[in-house]
C-alpha cells in the first residue's frame, strides 16, 4: 500500500469513524482502523460489532492494500501533523505503517486485515429520505428510548417503512414518542424493524446540514441496516424482539387541552427543575381556563422539603377544565427541548392518566408521558 492523502481529510476521516470504535470489547481488533487503499480512494473502516461506520476520502493511490492500526493512536497522530500531505506506505507483506508529512513521520505496528471483522453488504428493502427530514425524527424520539438493557427492544427505536412513510417511535415505559415522516420515493413492501438507539443518534451526528438523501437498506433476514450518504456508509445490526404496539398508548381524547408556547413552557419547567432535583424530579403543572376577557394559564411548580419551592404562571388558550397533573421534570424539559420552538398542546384527562404534547401546526409528534402520583 503507498497513497498520499490531505491531513486534514484524513484527521477529518479518522474522527468520523472513530464513533463506531469500540470501548468495552472482548475483541481487541475492534479498537482498530481499517486502512484500504484502493483505485483513487482511501477506505477507513471502523466497528463495535453492532455498528460500523466506512468512510472514503480521495486521494492518488500508487500501490493498493490494507492493515488495521491502532485507532485512537493513528488519530491522534494525524491530528497534531500540519495540513500538508501525508505519505503512508505500507511494504508489500509488512505490517508496520509508515507516515510521513512535512518535518515529521511515523511508524505504526498493524494487524493484518484478514482478522478484522467483516463489513456486511447490506441488500433488502430500500428507501431514500432528505437527511433533514431524517435527522428531525431521529432528534425527536432518539431520548425516549431506554437505556436500561433489561428490555432490549426498548433501548432501540421502531422504524416502520410503508409506502412514502417513515414512522419512528421510542419508549422507554415511562414516555413515548412518535414522529412521523416522508420518505422521497415509495417502497416496494414495507417492514418494520427496531435500529438500536445509539446507532441512530451516531447517524444523527453524521447527517450533514445539506440538502442531500440518504439511501436506507433493510434486510430483515439478516438483521441488518445499511444507511448510504455522500463518502459514508453505516451498517447497524437490528435488535429481534417485538415492540409494544405503541398506538394503543396513545389517548384518543382529553378532559383539558392547554395550547402555550414551547419558550415559555421550557422557561416555567427549567425554572421549576432547579427545585425539582431534590424533590423527587416531581414538577407540578396546574392548568386553569380563562375568563370572558383574561386568558388561561398554565402553573408550573416545584417544592423539596427543607429547601424550598417555585411557580411560575405563562399565558395559555385553555379548552375544558381545570386540570392538575405531575411529570418527571426532566421528561418535560427532554421534549420541549426536542420540539424547540412554536407553539404546543398539552392534553390531560386526569391527574393519574397519559399526559400528550403535541406541536401545534404539525400533525407528524406526538409525544406521551405517563404521570407521578403526588399529593396537592
Amino acid at each position: 500500500m503507498k497513497l498520499t492523502c490531505l491531513q486534514e481529510n484524513l484527521s477529518k476521516g479518522l474522527s468520523i469513524v472513530g464513533r463506531a470504535i469500540g470501548t468495552r470489547t472482548t475483541l481487541p481488533i475492534t479498537n482498530n482502523v481499517l486502512l484500504t487503499a484502493e483505485e483513487s480512494r482511501f477506505r477507513l473502516c471502523a466497528t463495535n460489532l453492532e455498528m460500523a461506520i466506512t468512510c472514503w476520502i480521495g486521494s492518488k493511490v500508487d500501490r493498493a492494500g490494507s492493515i488495521t492500526v491502532p485507532a485512537r493512536l493513528l488519530s491522534e497522530f494525524i491530528a497534531s501533523l500540519p495540513n500538508d500531505k501525508v505519505d503512508i506506505e505500507l511494504p508489500p507483506k509488512g505490517r508496520t505503517l509508515q507516515l510521513h508529512c512535512a518535518r515529521f513521520e511515523a511508524r505504526i505496528s498493524g494487524i493484518e486485515a484478514e482478522d478484522f471483522p467483516p463489513i456486511p453488504q447490506v441488500e433488502g428493502l430500500t428507501a431514500t429520505i432528505e437527511a433533514s427530514a431524517l435527522r428531525q425524527g431521529i432528534a425527536q424520539v432518539a431520548f425516549a428510548a431506554a437505556a436500561d438493557e433489561s428490555r432490549p427492544v426498548l433501548t432501540g427505536i421502531h422504524c416502520d417503512f410503508e409506502e412514502d412513510r417513515l414512522t419512528l417511535a421510542s419508549a422507554d415505559g415511562f414516555r413515548l414518542a412518535v414522529h412521523k415522516t416522508t420518505l422521497a420515493s415509495p417502497v416496494s413492501g414495507k417492514a418494520a424493524v427496531i435500529i438500536p438507539a445509539r446507532s441512530m443518534a451516531e447517524l444523527s451526528h453524521l447527517l450533514s446540514d445539506e440538502d442531500e438523501k440518504v439511501e436506507i437498506r433493510i434486510n430483515v433476514q439478516k438483521s441488518q441496516a445499511l444507511f448510504k450518504f455522500k463518502n459514508l456508509e453505516m451498517v447497524s445490526q437490528l435488535i429481534q424482539g417485538n415492540f409494544p404496539n405503541y398506538n394503543q398508548l396513545i389517548p384518543k381524547n382529553y378532559a383539558t387541552r392547554a395550547e402555550v408556547g414551547v419558550a415559555d413552557f421550557l422557561r416555567a419547567t427549567k425554572a421549576a427543575s432547579t427545585f425539582a432535583r431534590d424533590g423527587s424530579g416531581i414538577l407540578r403543572v396546574q392548568v386553569t381556563p380563562g375568563a370572558e376577557l383574561t386568558p388561561g394559564k398554565v402553573a408550573v411548580s416545584a417544592r423539596a422539603e427543607e429547601i424550598g419551592d417555585n411557580m411560575g404562571e405563562i399565558d395559555a388558550t385553555v379548552k375544558g377544565e381545570t386540570a392538575k397533573i405531575a411529570f418527571n421534570s426532566k421528561y418535560l424539559l427532554d421534549v420541549l427541548n426536542a420540539i424547540g420552538q412554536g407553539q404546543v398542546a398539552l392534553e390531560t384527562t386526569t391527574p393519574s392518566s397519559p399526559g400528550v404534547i403535541r406541536p401545534i401546526g404539525q400533525d407528524n409528534y406526538v409525544h406521551v408521558i405517563m404521570p407521578m402520583f403526588v399529593q396537592w
